[in-house]
């Protein structure tokens, strides 16, 4: 089987996981996604606002993309579906809460942050409206964490560490991605209900711990399964990834 043949085989794989997987996540989740109605009015305009611009820059992103390396777009599809996988396994956490990978690390190294802004709003929506995860009002603050922080964070660890170590940037480029999208969430919860004794950072503090415990090893996790998966890629799509500078100038 050529190489192009077999990355659409398992890019169906994929995709019938994804259907799995919605048909086992039917409960509202309390987890990262900021669940729907959660942040008052003004909270969730304000980052509604906050994402225009980047889904902006995304889109047209895409679109010089297709327009310019078509063979892309299964790469494309993998990107999403494995962000939509992974931040739909919501896993129970032991201060009560929940907590999930996001999935959006290796999307952010093959195509940029700018498509992923795109790509996991893409996500978040779809969660939100097949599997009651996240919400529409909230959707602006959930794609601010998950499909713009986390990416930038996954894109500036890979490009300042592929040159010396290429698993060890793929790993700390999902693992970090992962961390930081809780620690925004984390902040956004702080800054609509500052705590009345601590103010931001009592908040703060008191959100982070309730995903801390559990967020942790599926960071770790995360950054493992995304190596496999990057080093399956490389050895079945090279072609493909070459053509999006994803495997410039690593070690």
């Amino acid at each position: 089987m050529n190489p192009k043949a077999l990355l659409r085989r398992r890019g169906v794989q994929i995709v019938a996981a994804v259907a799995a997987l919605s048909l086992l996540a039917t409960r509202p989740a309390h987890a990262m996604h900021i669940m729907e109605g959660f942040l008052p009015w003004q909270w969730a305009l304000f980052w509604w606002l906050v994402m225009l611009p980047f889904w902006v820059w995304g889109v047209r992103r895409i679109m010089t993309l297709l327009r310019e390396r078509p063979e892309t777009r299964m790469m494309l599809g993998v990107a999403g579906a494995f962000a939509f996988v992974l931040s739909s396994l919501k896993l129970p956490s032991v201060t009560g809460s929940s907590s999930h990978p996001t999935g959006t690390g290796l999307g952010a190294m093959l195509f940029g942050p700018a498509v992923m802004s795109v790509l996991g709003t893409i996500v978040l929506l779809f969660q939100a409206l097949l599997i009651a995860h996240g919400g529409l009002t909230t959707l602006g603050a959930n794609a601010f964490s998950m499909a713009v922080v986390g990416p930038f964070v996954a894109w500036s660890v890979w490009r300042l560490l592929r040159r010396r170590s290429l698993w060890l940037a793929v790993f700390l480029a999902a693992a970090l991605a992962n961390l930081s999208t809780y620690g925004v969430t984390s902040a956004q919860l702080a800054l609509a209900y500052a705590d009345a004794a601590g103010g931001f950072i009592g908040a703060f503090m008191k959100f982070s711990a309730i995903f801390a415990v559990t967020q942790l090893p599926l960071a770790v996790s995360e950054g493992i399964l995304t190596v496999l998966l990057f080093n399956a890629l490389q050895n079945n799509a090279a072609a493909e990834m070459r053509s999006l500078g994803a495997l410039e100038n690593v070690a």
